[in-house]
């Protein structure tokens, strides 16, 4: 089993962030048109792109796809946006995924709907106190999620999301390394239990998945017992227990459409639902509780942060050019060497897999 460190994540930190999370106002559907409108000529304009996360508002996802922009989950929004030929990026998730998309580009102009849209793993994993975790254990390859900050990235031998942590973790297990893993410590368990891996986590946790509860899944199976579930592998260990299938944002949208059954229990951020519907329109989906013992709801199964973009805040930050991401560039040349090992790694996974085919 993974040892925890003592070291743990400040949840006091993010409390206080959340209780500054300022969400929009609801639009009615001739003033979110006449955004849209506005939103498509400014892109045309000032050849930017949108960039959306799975997890953001089903009205952005369907502008990004609507202008030649791209949906996704971290990692292939990373990809996408080093690759497109816009001058502009418009990252619509939290802040971590706009700084990543600066350190892979750093001559493009990245902006984001709001720069308070933050992650409560990157906040509860400040560099400092990260700083003095790696230094204690210096024989350690230090592995860290893509939801940490541009300073905890440039302090990491490795770069993972949660498609891609779990070949990589076992690729350096094979290896003999020994691990030190942050900031989440459900996806280091999660990762650890299947590799073997030698392993020390961050105590830190997402507030949306830490919040799916065992028991309240148990039941809801009962209610739903030809249903399957999906989890997200931050979600606490008794839930992925129950899960009979377990992936990272795209890896179940992607079992959502593979697998036989007609209803799915949905351990993740909800946001995801608007996807999935649109690509197996007859299924139902239905989001994992979140209440019972020890549950607070202070997600409801959806990121505060991820609900802070809205067609007026992107619209805005477009039209000033504002809101926009800036990365030291010593800070970014760092940053950048755990990230293409990242993304090195999977361009020879589809190679290899290309090959076998």
């Amino acid at each position: 089993m993974a040892a925890v460190s003592e070291l743990t994540a400040d949840r006091e930190v993010v409390r206080k962030y959340l209780d500054a999370v300022d969400l929009p106002a609801p639009l009615d559907e001739a003033t979110a048109e006449d955004y849209r409108e506005r939103i498509k000529r400014l892109l045309v304009e000032k050849n930017a792109t949108i960039v959306a996360h799975y997890y953001t508002d089903g009205m952005l996802q369907d502008l990004a796809d609507e202008t030649g922009g791209f949906v996704g989950d971290s990692l292939e929004m990373a990809r996408f946006g080093s690759e497109t030929a816009a001058d502009i990026l418009v990252v619509v998730g939290v802040r971590f995924m706009g700084e990543t998309a600066k350190i892979l580009s750093p001559d493009k102009k990245v902006l984001m709907p709001t720069l308070d849209a933050n992650c409560s793993l990157d906040i509860a994993c400040p560099i400092e106190r990260f700083s003095e975790f790696c230094d204690q254990h210096p024989d350690r390859t230090v592995v860290v999620y893509a939801n940490t900050s541009a300073a905890v990235k440039a302090r990491s031998d490795w770069v993972v999301t949660s498609s891609i942590g779990l070949d990589v973790v076992e690729h350096l297990a094979d290896r003999g390394e020994k691990i030190l893993w942050a900031p989440d410590k459900h996806l280091g368990s999660y990762i650890q239990q299947k590799t073997g891996a030698d392993m020390l986590l961050w105590d830190g946790a997402c507030i949306v998945h830490e919040e799916f509860r065992f028991r309240g899944l148990q039941d809801m199976r009962k209610l739903y017992p030809h249903a399957a579930v999906l989890a997200h592998p931050e979600s606490p260990q008794p839930v992925l227990e129950l899960a009979d299938f377990v992936g990272s944002t795209s890896q179940m949208i992607k079992a959502a459409q593979e697998m036989p059954h007609d209803t799915f229990i949905v351990a993740t951020d909800k946001g995801i639902f608007h996807r999935m519907r649109q690509l197996v329109p007859d299924t139902t989906f239905i989001a994992a509780p979140t209440v019972g013992t020890g549950a607070t709801c202070r997600s409801c199964a959806h990121c505060p942060w991820m609900a802070m973009n809205s067609l007026p805040r992107l619209h805005d930050a477009l039209r000033d050019e504002s809101q926009e991401i800036v990365v030291d560039r010593e800070l970014g040349v760092r940053a950048m060497v755990p990230l293409q090992r990242m993304l090195d790694f999977a361009r020879d996974q589809q190679l290899s897999t290309r090959g076998s085919a």
